[in-house]
C-alpha cells in the first residue's frame, strides 16, 4: 500500500517499523469513551469500546477485535514467539495478542500501541 497520510515518528516507527511505542505513553491508554478505535493509518473499524480493559501493561488492550479487522502473522524477532497483529485493510502493525487474560470473556489481551489507532466517538443521542 503506498504511504500517503502523514505519519508523526513514533507512528512511522509502530505503524511501518513494528516498534513498540514506551509504556504508559499512549494518548488512548486511559480512554473511557464509548466509540470505535481505528487504524491509525488508513481508518479501519477495529476495537469496539466496550472490549476494552486495564491490563495494567501500559498499552491500550482488548479482548477481542471486530470480526475481519485484524490478520495475525507470527513474529520471531524475539527470544519468544509472539502473535503479530496487523490491519487487514492496510496490513499495518498494530501490537500482538496473548493468551494470559482469564479475567476477559476471550482469554486474549490485544496489546496494541496507542500510536497506531485512532479513537471515533460516539455521538451522543438526542
Amino acid at each position: 500500500m503506498k504511504d500517503t497520510k502523514k505519519l508523526t515518528k513514533m507512528q512511522e516507527e509502530v505503524l511501518r517499523k513494528k516498534g513498540t511505542e514506551p509504556a504508559f505513553s499512549g494518548k488512548l491508554l486511559y480512554n473511557k469513551d464509548k466509540g470505535t478505535y481505528k487504524c491509525g493509518y488508513c481508518g479501519q473499524d477495529i476495537f469496539e469500546s466496550k472490549k476494552k480493559f486495564d491490563s495494567g501493561t501500559g498499552w491500550p488492550s482488548f479482548y477481542d477485535a471486530i470480526p475481519g479487522a485484524v490478520k495475525f502473522k507470527l513474529d520471531l524477532s524475539h527470544i519468544i514467539p509472539q502473535k503479530e497483529v496487523v490491519c487487514s485493510k492496510c496490513g499495518s502493525h498494530l501490537g500482538h495478542v496473548y493468551s494470559d487474560a482469564p479475567q476477559t470473556p476471550t482469554g486474549k489481551r490485544f496489546c496494541i500501541n496507542s500510536c497506531a489507532l485512532d479513537f471515533k466517538k460516539n455521538k451522543k443521542k438526542k
